[in-house]
């Protein structure tokens, strides 16, 4: 049945688009593309399905099988409700959660998830009204839900919706569930969408309306384990400006901030309010140059020296600081880890609890300041693949194996502070920040100052962190087949000096080059083709060497669907590149520790290493990158 799908005319897979979307919008948008013979257009919308990927889906709201809309919905929810159904015990009863952010179509969205859940029999724990993404992971884990789904895209642009899913212990699903859910979910792609009834969700027997009493416990949650001194908290002579970037975050944090006694924030007025059109900011993501700009202006005007911000579904934290040469220093995502690091750690003592039972994680691409700290104080640490299913996760399994969980945090702004929700929280993480502002504060000191506090005990640590724009996948599979088997044949010019790995059990032999920048290559990982050795700068280059079918495994899981490679340097480099799951980059991650905290050494190894990545790695100017 699949295969036949896959090989309709594209008018016939227009027709049966029809004869199922009872959607009046994206009926009509197909009905135009059909009456103008736009093939193309047809065949990117309708020829593949939506992929159910890294923690849910994730694309732009339009018509079309490859697109987020209310048919895809229907049809992911029965998917998904049919694999809980079978692979959690009890799963009806323990119901499911759902919740919605502000955006375009994402309260019908998560209306629809809830029927489809319904319709087998689930409890429905909802959240009717916007919501940031922290709510769902938290109540999954409070209730003992079987799952929860909420809908957001973060901070995509405006056309953009997703839908996000977490497992019973309440973070992000992980393989091999996620797997399973995908194959569910592709089995009901096939199928007829059962219900498009919107209406009169809240008013079924078996949905429960559970914002108060979860919004309490959650504040209750954090204030109670994170809040140090609210008297303290409360004299503080603070003051910060505060954006939620038209997203759903002001209400929350303003509760949040006063549940740990801290002074409200001063208002970014233009971008307070939910607004799913993003007005004011090019891109609605913290992280982008100019995003801060207008808050910067607030604070500015009325003598503030802190920025802060939550992105749209409030699970990310950013912040700038004033520096005093009148420059505002926007602190990175690694940056910030640092600093929550260093504070949750100070929590942690003052609670009594010991470093060796603390626990942090962070993930892979994300700064190794972390693991430098955890040396020097004797706290637990791991990296993990990137994204909080795993860090969350990886966590959770040390927490089984009591240790206290501390801090988990990715370079992407996201940081969990407590095992309350185990997620990327943005509204916990700025009541942190701020109690440790204001205490910082009644020191004389800066957050910056602490950062520093921070270099001066652990090592300078300096990144760059970009991408570059790779439209063609053949191209971006040749650019990593030269990094790993060395040059074609015929190519012109001179080549770096390579390692000549033979695997004879797998028919290949890598070719990884021995200097990047021309500083020595001292670890390499491969997640692409299974492969990872360190102090290979010791293996001799007179001959190559053989490697064995168990020998120089990687101890993270291995995809060849992907492309992941990291080195490390003897000058204290690492880099990490990989492609993009969701869009057409690639990326790279970029880092150099001095640990005798010399600033300009730092900074000259890695615009060295920056420009041999373009150079020698990528080859961006003849790649035409």
């Amino acid at each position: 049945m699949k295969g036949a799908y896959l090989t309709l005319p594209i008018a016939r897979l227009a027709e049966r688009w029809l004869s199922e979307d009872k959607d009046p919008e994206t009926r009509s948008q197909i009905e135009r593309l059909l009456a103008a013979n736009d093939e193309d257009t047809l065949e990117k919308l309708l020829r593949n399905r939506i992929e159910f990927g890294t923690a849910g889906l994730r694309a732009r709201m339009e018509a079309g099988y490859s697109r987020l809309n209310r048919l895809t919905v229907i049809t992911a929810s029965q998917g998904l409700a049919a694999y809980v159904a079978t692979a959690v015990e009890g799963a009806q009863r323990r119901g499911v959660v759902v919740g919605h952010d502000h955006r375009h179509n994402s309260a019908a969205f998560a209306r629809l998830t809830a029927r489809a859940f319904l319709r087998l029999g689930f409890h429905v724990y909802f959240y009717p009204g916007l919501g940031l993404t922290p709510e769902v992971p938290f109540a999954v884990k409070r209730l003992g839900a079987a799952c929860g789904v909420m809908i957001t895209a973060s901070h995509n642009p405006k056309d953009d919706n997703g839908y996000k899913v977490y497992w019973e212990n309440g973070a992000q699903i992980c393989p091999p569930v996620d797997e399973a859910i995908a194959r569910s979910i592709g089995e009901n792609q096939l199928m007829e969408p059962q219900s498009w009834d919107e209406d009169g969700v809240e008013a079924d027997p078996n949905v429960e309306d559970v914002t108060q009493r979860m919004m309490d416990a959650y504040f209750d949650a954090a204030a109670g384990g994170l809040a140090a001194d609210r008297e303290a908290n409360s004299r503080t002579g603070l003051r910060y400006v505060y954006t939620p970037m038209h997203g759903v975050g002001a209400p929350f944090a303003s509760r949040m901030l006063a549940a740990f006694g801290l002074p409200p924030f001063v208002p970014v007025p233009e971008q307070m309010s939910p607004d799913p059109d993003f007005p004011s900011v090019a891109f609605p993501n913290p992280e982008e140059n100019g995003a801060l700009d207008m808050a910067k202006d607030v604070a500015d005007a009325q003598g503030i020296d802190l920025v802060l911000a939550n992105d749209p579904d409030a699970d990310r934290f950013a912040a700038a600081e004033k520096q005093p040469d009148g420059l505002w220093l926007a602190f990175t995502g690694d940056q910030l880890g640092t600093v929550f690091a260093a504070a949750v750690l100070a929590m942690a003592r003052r609670a009594g609890i010991p470093d060796e039972r603390v626990a942090m994680v962070n993930s892979t691409v994300s700064s190794r300041m972390l693991s430098v700290m955890a040396q020097t104080e004797g706290f637990r640490y791991a990296d993990t693949l990137t994204g909080f299913k795993y860090m969350a996760n990886e966590l959770l399994a040390l927490q089984h194996q009591g240790f206290f969980v501390g801090f988990g945090y990715e370079e992407a702004i996201g940081y969990m502070i407590h095992d309350h929700v185990l997620d990327k929280d943005g509204v916990t993480a700025l009541a942190v920040f701020v109690q440790l502002a204001a205490q910082l504060h009644a020191q004389g000191k800066s957050v910056a100052d602490y950062l520093e506090e921070q270099y001066v005990r652990y090592g300078f640590f300096v990144s760059a962190n970009s991408y570059f724009v790779s439209p063609d996948p053949a191209k971006t599979g040749r650019i990593f087949s030269r990094i790993r088997y060395g040059p074609d044949a015929d190519e012109a010019g001179a080549d770096v000096q390579r390692f000549e790995f033979v695997r004879s059990a797998h028919g290949d032999t890598l070719k990884y080059p021995r200097t990047i920048g021309g500083f020595p290559v001292s670890y390499i990982r491969d997640l692409t083709t299974g492969f990872e050795m360190r102090d290979v700068d010791k293996v001799s280059a007179e001959a190559p060497l053989v490697v064995g079918l168990d020998e120089c495994r990687p101890t993270f899981p291995v995809s060849a669907s992907s492309h992941m490679v990291t080195f490390e340097t003897r000058n204290g480099g690492r880099l990490t590149m990989r492609t993009s799951g969701t869009e057409p980059k690639l990326k790279y991650y970029l880092e150099v520790r001095n640990q005798d905290n010399d600033r300009e050494a730092a900074a000259r190894d890695l615009e060295a290493m920056v420009n041999a990545v373009a150079g020698e790695l990528v080859r961006a100017m003849e790649n035409g990158l």
